[in-house]
């Protein structure tokens, strides 16, 4: 009995000694650090391809790390490839009319059409021999030896005659002149509409090979080979290893002593001896409410302002929604000459 009273003695000592210890040996409280509470955040990009047709590679996996420009997923192109030959024989086409434009007639054309000119005067003359010699039986016959119908119709093709040596002759001029210069322009601009349409559609080529923006980490692979792809159905969800941010939320009190470029370190419950260091990156210049997920230890209906803290993670060691404590070194005030308080940077 005795030796059990001299155990709750003892035990009740100990426990004054250790409370006596709590209250006046304990280290006072550090004033010279804030701590905030956030999660990680990091930006995503969908990637969606420009044109619709079906894929035909998709080359990473969940997970996978991927550098700028690394090609992820490309689609069957035949169609296209062909829509850009065809293109490129009109374009063919149209420069061979625009050349043969410009040159004009050749020598051979301007001389054959010469010949039909000649021919034309040698018809025009004999139509109107012809048309004078039934003329003149009508006149010396009074009208007896021939008809009025035979002179007439041998006047009308004296009149076809002339008029055919007309436009022989003025094939020629046209010929000797060259084009006019509204169908040179005319043929140039149909030669630049068929060069555009096929750097559109050679455009489209590129478009059919999907690359990776920048550095990133695959988060999800949305498309098969097989499927039908469009600008509307990404066909990944990329997670962007740089920047990378811890958001957090301060009180109107606490915003009195965060300012931008202010240095911090950056703890998780993973590493929670291996602070990563970063900055404050932004700070919100709206109050808002406390949102749900936001763990602080004041009250949640109260009006914070949210810090974003830029973070050096070259070991990718954070993850997105990871929870983190973020310990900000607060500058101290001290008094100046005047005994007016100035800020000071902690020793």
């Amino acid at each position: 009995m005795n030796k059990k009273i001299a155990v709750v003695i003892v035990l009740a000592i100990i426990a004054i000694a250790a409370g006596a210890w709590w209250l006046f040996g304990r280290p006072a409280p550090t004033t010279d650090h804030l701590t905030l509470y956030g999660n990680v955040d990091i930006r995503q990009v969908s990637l969606a391809f420009e044109n619709s047709e079906r894929v035909r590679e998709m080359r990473a996996e969940e997970g996978d790390s991927v550098k700028a420009g690394q090609v992820l997923a490309t689609l069957d192109t035949r169609s296209l490839t062909l829509q850009a030959e065809q293109a490129k024989a009109e374009v063919g086409a149209q420069e061979q009319a625009l050349l043969r434009l410009k040159n004009g007639s050749r020598p051979e054309e301007v001389e054959q059409l010469q010949a039909q000119v000649k021919a034309a005067e040698a018809e025009a003359r004999q139509a109107q021999i012809r048309y004078k010699r039934m003329k003149d039986i009508a006149t010396r016959s009074g009208g007896q030896a021939i008809s009025r119908q035979e002179v007439d119709d041998t006047q009308a093709s004296a009149q076809v005659a002339d008029a055919q040596l007309e436009n022989q002759r003025k094939a020629l001029k046209l010929a000797q002149i060259g084009p006019r210069a509204e169908d040179i322009a005319q043929a140039q601009a149909q030669l630049e509409a068929a060069k555009a349409n096929l750097a559109l559609l050679e455009h489209q080529l590129t478009q059919s090979v999907l690359k990776s923006p920048t550095d990133a980490v695959v988060r999800a692979r949305l498309l098969e080979p097989g499927d039908m792809a469009s600008p509307a159905k990404p066909a990944y969800t990329l997670a962007l290893t740089s920047p990378k941010w811890v958001r957090a939320y301060v009180n109107e009190v606490q915003l009195g002593h965060v300012k931008p470029d202010m240095a911090v370190s950056v703890t998780t419950d993973s590493h929670p001896d291996e602070a990563i260091s970063g900055r404050v990156g932004y700070i919100s210049p709206v109050a808002e409410f406390t949102p749900k997920n936001v763990q602080t230890e004041e009250l949640r209906t109260s009006l914070v302002y949210e810090v974003r803290i830029l973070v050096d993670d070259p070991q990718n060691r954070l993850r997105l929604g990871m929870p983190a404590t973020v310990s900000i070194a607060l500058e101290k005030t001290v008094p100046d000459e005047r005994g007016k308080l100035t800020s000071g940077a902690k020793k």
